[in-house]
């Protein structure tokens, strides 16, 4: 069995460029253009976390691009030529939403059909095959990193490039914030189109060039590590479900991955514009609440990491998580009632705080509810929890954000976001209640039991 060439530190810092440049993609579409959707141009609520949401839809592709990536080398390489093509498929759709979406706008303010119906599906259509080219290039990517890695490097290089992501919301934000200052307080769209566009043709072109620095040498022609030897990624989604419902521990994991990301999330389609709307902050501004929550969420994925999962164990710290995050919605809650720009700002913080410890130790968790010998069907899993959950998030932070301007539960514009807000909060609590019904070991013993008869039936 071959050795692997292992990763240096600074290697994981350069392979983790990749990884910082996905931070500034996510805080581009999920927080600027987001904002721009829903408050200078006056989409609906529903149609910008939809249109977001595609993205995340077509997450189970990526089993399918991690089988083509170990069956099919290009140029004698398997994982390197991926990423790169990836990358520059969804830097090329990044620059062209620019326009769709504004395009877009118009026929919204038109009201013409079928025109607009045409225009919304190219839009929903677009960020589809932004999901599919990020998916393109990130299945490869972290193929790339189980490659170059043995059992005991891993979770060192998984944590610095884990904390480069976070890294680029911080930087990604501050780089926003500084480059578009020049729209504070423009809302007309014939100059924040060509502005916006410059903007992200600039930041594809670093993307790529990046890119590039993060995976040059990474990978030798015909290399490929001995982790694909008896390799499980040719699982299939049936598989997959069987194993969930299979157990009960598994299918507790499960609902617990989607609630706890749900309660990270749900706010993401209108956080910025709760900021525009509620706090009367400009673009730039609202920009700058991600690198807030982006600084807490290193500060505590490396709290917990250093200090408080060895002191107080991962179940224990998770749960200290949770708790936090629903403080966290709770005051993010009451702060729009007396709006105070630098009280939003430091509950930003203890927000990205709570989120970091959370998800330190429950990426911890998975790693221990991961059973050796069907690691990639469980890593499968627990992603497609993940993935799931920020389509919904997307989808139900808009559509509750519709009800409650319908609703017209109070007077302003504080109550549709209230109400999105509120609801966050109450599926925080419930992640809270089933991860208090999680027993690693009971986990183990029903699951292996269970692993046995999927495989089984499966072999037929």
């Amino acid at each position: 069995m071959p050795s692997r060439p292992g990763l240096s530190v600074i290697a994981c810092l350069r392979l983790g460029l990749f990884q910082a440049c996905l931070g500034a993609l996510a805080v581009i579409f999920a927080g600027l253009l987001n904002r721009v959707m829903l408050s200078e141009l006056a989409y609906p609520g529903l149609l910008v976390g939809g249109a977001l949401a595609f993205e995340q839809f077509v997450a189970p592709s990526r089993v399918l691009f991690g089988q083509v990536s170990d069956a099919h080398p290009i140029a004698s390489r398997h994982r390197v030529p991926y990423v790169l093509i990836g990358t520059a498929l969804f830097c090329l759709l990044a620059v062209l939403s620019i326009p769709l979406i504004f395009q877009v706008g118009r026929l919204l303010a038109l009201g013409e059909q079928p025109v607009l119906a045409l225009g919304i599906a190219a839009l929903c259509g677009l960020f589809a095959l932004y999901g599919l080219a990020i998916s393109l290039a990130t299945t490869p990517y972290l193929a790339l990193v189980i490659d170059r890695t043995d059992e005991l490097e891993r979770p060192r290089a998984v944590g610095i490039i884990w904390c480069m992501l976070t890294v680029g919301i911080v930087i990604g934000a501050i780089a926003i914030s500084f480059s578009l200052r020049s729209l504070d307080g423009v809302v007309d769209p014939a100059v924040l189109e060509p502005t916006l566009r410059r903007f992200m043709a600039i930041v594809a072109s670093l993307v790529m060039l990046l890119t590039l620095i993060a995976t040059w040498g990474m990978e030798a022609p015909g290399q490929l590590g001995d982790s694909q030897a008896g390799r499980d990624d040719a699982v299939t989604l049936v598989q997959s479900w069987a194993l969930i419902t299979s157990s009960r521990q598994v299918l507790v994991f499960f609902s617990f991955l989607v609630l706890f990301t749900l309660g990270l999330f749900l706010q993401d389609p209108v956080l910025e514009s709760y900021a525009a709307q509620v706090f009367a902050m400009p673009i730039a501004a609202t920009t700058q609440l991600n690198a807030f929550w982006g600084v807490g969420t290193l500060v505590g994925l490396l709290l917990a990491g250093l200090w408080i999962v060895p002191w107080l164990g991962k179940l224990p710290t998770a749960r200290l998580g949770c708790r936090l995050i629903v403080a966290s919605l709770v005051l993010l809650l009451l702060c729009g009632l007396a709006p105070n720009i630098p009280v939003l700002k430091l509950v930003m913080v203890g927000f990205g705080l709570a989120a970091g410890i959370a998800t330190n130790s429950t990426l911890c968790l998975m790693l221990d509810l991961t059973l050796p010998q069907a690691a990639g069907t469980f890593v499968g899993v627990w992603g497609l929890a993940q993935a799931i959950s920020r389509a919904l998030g997307k989808l139900l932070g808009g559509g509750l954000y519709d009800l409650g301007r319908w609703l017209h539960l109070g007077n302003g514009s504080y109550s549709p976001f209230a109400l999105v807000l509120a609801v966050e909060t109450v599926v925080a609590v419930l992640a809270l209640v089933l991860l208090n019904r999680i027993n690693v070991h009971q986990f183990r013993e029903d699951t292996g039991r269970s692993l046995t008869k999927v495989l089984a039936m499966e072999l037929g």
